[in-house]
């Protein structure tokens, strides 16, 4: 290893990730893992990159050096990057998956007992054939979870870079509150709240900002596609702040025009789930007695909306295409794990089908605590209700999406009855 000063945290916090992950391979009797989920080879060693894509490997000995297998352009992470000191770059006319087998070969592990990450996306069923076809002596072993057994509960240096992604979590969904208004479409919105947390020191998230308007907000994990919100609709905003790969999310909703009962009703709802949360959740608890707690409150409502995903979910170190930590550990019936000290969450108690065609949120990101829960966050949680001014409570606005060709349409047609209009009038 390369004891350095400039990466994420401490040379003495990798080690410790290291040492622990060394202590679980000898407890299932293993020689060494291969890890290749890129949040995995972040947490060991500081490396990233958009790259992921291509294969790559951190293979992990019980007592050796550990060593990369990347595409030989991503070997500069490593170097600028990690305090691995060992790489096997393979160029883009190379065979990654044979590099990794003459790389195990040439540092004693061909005929050991490997671990490997037999549910990766980034590991496909066809390059793990390869492995088991061409490593006839080696005993190859599914060992899934067991880096994610240390990134569960989050070090205290952990969560200090967890909350300077919350600056830029709150920063974005700030921005995003402040322009939303009658005729902004939902490009623009996002637009300010990627400006924004980029602004506050935030870096690229996993997704980028969820913004839906009136009747889209029933849309699963709709992204913004240009919309023009309308007078006396509500929008409703998930922000999700990044830095150095870890996040931190929370939803948000806004009204524009008269905050009308159900919507009222629904935002208490929400706020009555999210002060038990903090009054209740606490180390001990069961995974399943916290979704039981957030659900039945939830479904106690007089609008007609449901809860019809988990609670919450494990939040921390992600790459696209999520923010979350849920194949770790999600917030469901069921589940059995218990909470400890230093795991994250991002807690979603939100409202699908209010009066049937709304859907509103507001959620929190928290940390278990050893005697309870706190938040990330110091944003109000009420919705933000903004007045319309004279005449624009009737009025429809026109929409101008020039780009697209259903647009251009639109455009054309509202110039001619405009036309008509004027003609009529004169």
């Amino acid at each position: 290893m390369i004891e350095r000063d400039d990466m994420t945290f401490t040379f003495a916090e990798y080690q410790r990730r290291l040492g622990e992950l060394r202590a679980r391979i000898a407890e299932r009797r293993l020689d060494a893992v291969v890890v290749t989920d890129p949040e995995n080879i972040t947490y060991l060693t500081d490396y990233q990159t958009t790259g992921y894509s291509f294969f790559q490997a951190l293979v992990i000995p019980l007592e050796k050096e550990p060593f990369m297998i990347t595409r030989v352009l991503e070997e500069s992470n490593i170097f600028a990057r990690t305090w691995v000191e060992l790489t096997r770059p393979y160029p883009d006319t190379g065979d990654a998956i044979q590099m990794l087998v003459d790389a195990l070969r040439e540092f004693g592990l061909a005929d050991k007992r490997i671990g490997y990450e037999r549910n990766s996306y980034f590991f496909p069923a066809y390059q793990q054939d390869c492995i088991h076809t061409t490593l006839k002596n080696a005993k190859l072993m599914d060992c899934f979870g067991i880096v994610e057994e240390g990134r569960i509960c989050k070090s205290q240096e952990e969560i200090a870079i967890m909350r300077r992604a919350a600056l830029a979590t709150e920063a974005g969904m700030k921005a995003g509150i402040e322009i939303c208004r009658p005729g902004v479409t939902e490009n623009e919105i996002g637009a300010e709240i990627a400006a924004a947390m980029f602004r506050a020191g935030g870096e690229t998230p996993a997704v980028m900002p969820y913004v839906t308007s009136g009747p889209r907000t029933m849309i699963g994990h709709a992204t913004f596609e240009g919309r023009a919100v309308q007078p006396n609709e509500h929008v409703f905003l998930e922000v999700g702040g990044c830095y150095r790969r870890y996040h931190t999310a929370m939803m948000r909703t806004v009204i524009l025009g008269e905050l009308s009962d159900a919507m009222y009703q629904s935002q208490e709802v929400m706020k009555r789930a999210l002060n038990e949360i903090h009054r209740v959740v606490q180390p001990g608890m069961t995974v399943s007695d916290v979704d039981n707690m957030v659900r039945n409150i939830i479904m106690d409502n007089q609008v007609g909306a449901s809860l019809i995903t988990r609670s919450g979910y494990s939040i921390g170190i992600a790459f696209p295409p999520s923010w979350d930590e849920g194949y770790i550990i999600s917030l469901k019936q069921g589940n059995s794990a218990v909470l400890k000290p230093g795991m994250t969450f991002h807690m979603i108690p939100w409202m699908w089908g209010i009066e049937g065609n709304k859907t509103c949120g507001i959620s929190d990101t928290i940390e278990i605590t050893e005697d309870g829960c706190r938040s990330f966050f110091n944003l109000d949680r009420d919705f933000t209700v903004k007045a319309l001014s004279t005449g624009q409570e009737t009025t429809k606005l026109a929409i101008d999406l020039s780009n697209t060709p259903p647009a251009q349409e639109e455009s054309k047609k509202a110039k001619s009855h405009a036309k008509q209009a004027e003609k009529a009038a004169s």
